[in-house]
């Protein structure tokens, strides 16, 4: 039997190269050994203030870019999280089960929270919600960064916990840490890692910008003043990503291309490393503008829907019996 995926990404404005190469192609590679649940987890971007519009916008946009990079609907199952309702009663009924001290020693809530006059209850409580959302499925495996582990952590003593306190309904899910070399970092700061958040546009590629601000950006990358092409994490982070941003693309090892560079400058590898983001990103470009405004991409979600649906309800009915909830089913 297939063992069971689950990940969920934020629609919080559009996918870095970072994001592609660390997460979003592998789970290309996922969908043909593994049940897969991709999910937009849009209950979670409402932890902090969101502007209806361009929320509604990026949930779409996540959709379509989803499906440009190669997931298949009829392998894979993609929905938006809000289209569950399971996933916010079975949040509940894990927040009655999580403790509020172990809620407030996640770093995310301390990292978020700290300066503010105020935070939102769910901001405290949405690794429960996360919890929900990965357990509702039977989930065996979570693709996750190391950003996320200890939210991972908290889900399976979650689960656990409640395994032992009612019933033996769910399944213990393991990390499934990216492969090495997936971490993609700033164009501007490489020794901090590549995000969408970052004030200085010149620090990310999203998977949807133009050829011209390719090269612009690639152009720009700090690089220092040796001039050699040269894999050196320490003393050239720099030059490093970019080489691990072609490689990676390309399936050409690091080696190959210092050797391939060698004896030229900087320019010319920038050049090339700029026109190797542009192809790649052309055909995903393509079929996302294909799909943004199609009646395809609605039918792709409602399918999703309806599949999780089905697959969580069942979950949740275990989880209200095992509580006591509702009146007893026959």
């Amino acid at each position: 039997m297939m063992k069971t995926i689950f990940s969920g990404i934020q629609p919080s404005g559009t996918i870095t190269l970072g994001n592609y190469i660390g997460a979003l192609r592998q789970f290309v590679e996922l969908q043909e050994d593994y049940d897969c649940f991709f999910c937009i987890v849009d209950e979670h971007a409402i932890t902090v203030q969101q502007d209806r519009l361009e929320l509604r916008k990026n949930i779409r946009s996540l959709a379509a870019l989803y499906v440009a990079v190669g997931l298949d609907p009829s392998k894979a199952t993609l929905f938006i999280q809000s289209e569950v309702p399971a996933h916010a009663q079975a949040g509940w009924m894990l927040q009655c089960v999580a403790y509020i001290g172990e809620l407030e020693r996640m770093t995310q809530f301390k990292d978020k929270s700290a300066g503010k006059e105020a935070v939102t209850a769910g901001l405290l409580t949405y690794p429960p919600l996360m919890a929900a959302d990965i357990l509702l499925y039977g989930t065996d495996l979570v693709p996750v960064g190391e950003d996320q582990k200890q939210h991972l952590e908290l889900t399976r003593d979650l689960a656990e916990r409640f395994n032992r306190k009612y019933n033996n309904i769910f399944t213990i899910p393991e990390v499934r840490i990216p492969k090495e070399g997936a971490r993609v970092m700033s164009l501007q700061e490489p020794m901090k890692k590549m995000s969408k958040s970052d004030s200085n546009q010149k620090a990310f590629i999203t998977l949807l910008d133009e050829p011209k601000q390719i090269e612009k950006k690639i152009k720009s990358a700090v690089t220092d003043s040796e001039g050699i092409v040269k894999y050196d994490k320490e003393n050239k982070p720099g030059v490093s990503n970019l080489l691990s941003i072609y490689s990676a693309l390309e399936g050409i090892p690091v080696a190959d291309l210092e050797q391939q560079f060698s004896g030229k400058g900087y320019g010319d590898f920038k050049q090339a490393a700029a026109d190797v983001v542009i192809k790649h990103l052309a055909p995903i470009q393509e079929r996302y503008y294909e799909l943004i405004d199609s009646e395809e991409l609605d039918q792709i979600l409602d399918e999703g829907a309806q599949k999780a649906r089905r697959r969580a309800e069942k979950m949740v009915k275990k989880m209200e019996n095992a509580m006591g909830l509702g009146r007893k089913r026959k």
